[in-house]
């Protein structure tokens, strides 16, 4: 039997990635979108020929990695340019994400770690979705307070992304983490447990 293939999203601040950290802990393979997306443009890589192609030199520093700001002003509130470059990293990031997922041993939860599952219409490519949730008000103040960033900045950040009602609709799993540590701890455990089981291999 081939492995339970699980889709992990949330919105910014929700705490995905310690649902992530607690879900390799317990003995998955996560496969992070955002590592790969990083790893494909590294320097040196075809991927970032291709991006400096569509989008020109200026995206370089001086010691010829990806100059991420200078990417980001370049595609914000531009579409065609934003397009050009998710046609470059998406199909990298996917096609490195199947041979991660190819290698991993059988009996294993394979985690793929998304935060735009939603926004680019993949949830329905995997066996499980697992949404990290979160009020709107609980992702401003972790945010504004924990991370010290402007409001206006918090909110606009949260607005650009999918609504909480549309990652609720897409979510197979709901992980609530308004809680302690220890409550998301449980609640990811227990997930885990019943995707494993699907594999015949529940886990203690």
């Amino acid at each position: 039997m081939g492995p339970v293939r699980v889709g992990l999203t949330g919105g910014v601040a929700s705490g995905k990635s310690t649902v992530a950290a607690i879900l390799t802990d317990l003995g998955a393979v996560v496969v992070d979108a955002d590592v790969l997306a990083r790893e494909v443009v590294a320097r040196g890589t075809e991927g970032l020929a291709a991006v400096v192609d569509a989008l020109g030199a200026e995206v370089l520093t001086d010691d010829g990695d990806l100059d991420r700001p200078a990417v980001g002003r370049l595609v914000f509130g531009d579409p065609e340019r934003r397009r050009a470059l998710e046609a470059v990293v998406h199909p990298r990031v996917r096609a490195r994400a199947a041979e991660l997922e190819s290698a991993a041993p059988e009996g294993v939860l394979v985690v793929h770690d998304i935060p735009l599952l939603v926004e680019t219409g993949q949830a329905r490519e995997f066996d499980a979705v697992l949404v990290v949730d979160v009020p709107v008000e609980v992702q401003l103040a972790r945010m504004t307070t924990d991370r010290g960033m402007d409001p206006a900045d918090a909110r606009a950040r949260v607005e650009a992304q999918a609504t909480r009602e549309q990652r609720l609709d897409a979510a197979t799993h709901v992980i609530d983490n308004d809680g302690t540590r220890e409550q998301l701890r449980d609640a990811v455990a227990a997930v885990h447990r019943e995707l494993t089981a699907r594999l015949g291999g529940v886990r203690p």
